[in-house]
């Protein structure tokens, strides 16, 4: 992912969570049990927080472009999809087995950030 194409699927996954966040407060707030709300509302804060650190990798891609720093940018989606994706299906009453996925988002973010240190750590 080159530095344009990150930030757009930043900005377009900003904008998923914002509808996330708004869908759990007003839509799905009176028709789940509290727990499975628990669930929705972990989902789209950590959504939110790797969407927003997508966007300083795509800021960060404008100026140090790097085939580490697309694969991190990468991770992070990966992540958002499979963390915050089983979180959102476990809220909806998906399977409890899709809740395998979730650790598996965990560890591509881990892998993201720790990627992106390395590669900002090799420039100083």
């Amino acid at each position: 992912m080159n530095s344009g194409r990150t930030l757009a699927v930043a900005g377009l996954l900003l904008a998923l969570a914002t509808v996330g966040g708004a869908f759990g407060a007003h839509a799905l707030k009176a028709h789940l049990p509290a727990e499975r709300l628990q669930l929705w509302d972990t989902a789209v804060r950590y959504h939110f927080f790797h969407a927003l650190g997508l966007l300083g990798v795509g800021l960060t891609l404008r100026v140090q472009d790097s085939g580490a720093l697309r694969l991190a940018a990468a991770l992070i989606v990966t992540g958002i999809v499979l963390f915050s994706g089983s979180l959102y299906a476990l809220a909806l009453g998906a399977p409890r087995p899709i809740g395998a996925l979730t650790p598996l988002g965990g560890a591509a973010w881990i892998a993201a950030w720790l990627l992106f240190a390395w590669v900002m750590l090799r420039r100083v």
